[in-house]
């Protein structure tokens, strides 16, 4: 499948049959083909690229595909940046090739063709040309029939007529074609969707102790709510990247419930997460990013609301912190009656909106998820229970409401399901409950009761 320069110096190539590279080089160090960890370590170099341009993309499972436009200059010229990546990647101990092109599928197009390089604006059809059928990734049947017509070079096939092209080998074929020669473009699709702001620390020394990253955290928060109080935004959720000196990437992300910039209260959610990073050998690099930044404009307080927008920040942060280590959720009302189906799991701070009559009377704060069965005693069918039997004790009911009935959702419930009459009792314990008699109760036939949550 693949083979090292010191095995194709030897005369081993590619697609061989394994007994004759070995016979050829008895000594030759075979490893299994892992296609999955393959795939799993070129994500991780991505992300590793990800220090040049928040642009990178993965290409056909063994290539990765930057965009530096606008971010050249940063690192001295295309030239300068294609020589330091290369540069880090043999560090890295890696074995690239390269190329810069203006656009996306002429670089392509140079790298499978065995080229590398900066290929100047104007330039890209006259440096593809030359390139072997390789640098347009077409599949091996179609490259063996155009060799067979005597096509070996991409300079060859572009001079053929396109409609014949077109009708005897498909549409793939012209696509591939136009996109090496720079004909047409196609897309990027990024790893990482690229923020919309990103501040960056470069370290001369690795950074290995959780004092040194805290401390460059501190730098970065600053940086970037200044930028973002600059721009009359806030962010919702930032993403921390490491980048280790050995290649491994590693991302702590937290998020908010309302659009922020506070460095002090962002620190503080960043503080528990900061835990799980493994600096190992150090980092070299970390960057911190807003995904998303949302309008955040200065709020005034009006006549008789003074504290009110702090009030509510002060409780946003205390969501804030409670949701980095447990789920934060609040209750919406659902246009339901039927108790379980009456409310649904929302964001701590979504807008929440009544119904016209939605729970007029009182109901417990939370249900019980198993509602269990119980034994009940009343002194007529359809009375309130005068004792109930939870598990093995026996408790007295000392007050008692209802019934309330409930009929079942013809629309959405199965046809043999039973109403429900719901009681809110009060033990002589003092525990308040609310229990329910399912179904209608037939002669001969004793009611099934059931507890269905707890008043406080």
């Amino acid at each position: 499948m693949a083979i090292s320069a010191e095995a194709e110096a030897a005369g081993l190539r590619a697609g061989q049959a394994l007994a004759d590279a070995q016979a050829i080089l008895p000594g030759v160090v075979l490893v299994p083909e892992d296609p999955a960890g393959d795939a799993v370590a070129l994500e991780r170099l991505a992300l590793w690229c990800l220090r040049f341009t928040p642009l990178v993309g993965v290409e056909d499972g063994d290539g990765l595909l930057l965009d530096i436009t606008g971010v050249a200059h940063l690192f001295g010229g295309e030239d300068a940046l294609r020589t330091e990546v290369l540069g880090r990647l043999a560090r890295l101990g890696l074995t690239v090739r390269a190329a810069v092109a203006g656009l996306p599928g002429v670089a392509l197009a140079l790298v499978r063709g065995g080229a590398g390089g900066v290929v100047a604006a104007g330039e890209e059809e006259a440096a593809v040309r030359p390139l072997s059928l390789a640098a347009l990734r077409l599949d091996p049947g179609l490259v063996s029939t155009l060799q067979g017509l005597g096509l070996r070079d991409v300079g060859s096939v572009a001079e053929q007529p396109r409609g014949g092209l077109v009708r005897r080998f498909g549409a793939g074929l012209a696509r591939a074609l136009d996109e090496a020669l720079g004909h047409a473009t196609r897309p990027v699709s990024p790893i990482r969707p690229p923020p919309a702001m990103q501040v960056a620390q470069d370290f001369a020394d690795p950074v290995v102790t959780r004092e040194g990253i805290e401390a460059a955290l501190g730098l970065l928060l600053d940086a970037l709510c200044r930028a973002l109080r600059e721009a009359g935004r806030g962010a919702r959720r930032m993403v921390l990247r490491a980048h280790r000196v050995d290649g491994a990437v590693q991302e702590v992300a937290i998020g908010t419930g309302l659009a922020t910039r506070d460095p002090k209260h962002l620190a503080r959610l960043f503080h528990g997460k900061l835990e799980g990073l493994e600096p190992d050998s150090g980092y070299d690099r970390i960057t911190l990013e807003a995904p998303v930044a949302d309008p955040l404009t200065g709020v005034q307080d009006g006549l008789g609301t003074t504290g009110r927008a702090a009030r509510r920040e002060e409780l946003a942060q205390l969501l804030d912190r409670l949701s980095q280590r447990v789920p934060v959720w609040r209750l919406a009302p659902c246009a339901s009656h039927w108790p379980e189906r009456a409310v649904r799991r929302v964001g701590a701070f979504e807008e929440v909106t009544g119904l016209d009559g939605w729970a007029a009377r009182p109901r417990p704060l939370r249900l019980l998820r198993r509602p269990p069965f119980i034994g009940a005693m009343a002194l007529l069918p359809d009375a309130p229970p005068s004792l109930l039997r939870i598990g093995r004790e026996a408790h007295r009911v000392v007050r008692a409401e209802g019934p309330e009935r409930f009929e079942p959702e013809w629309w959405r419930d199965r046809a043999d399901r039973k109403l429900r009459d719901y009681y809110r009792v009060e033990l002589a314990s003092g525990a308040r409950l609310w229990v329910c008699r399912i179904g209608l109760v037939e002669p001969g036939e004793e009611a099934r009761w059931a507890l269905h949550g707890h008043f406080p």
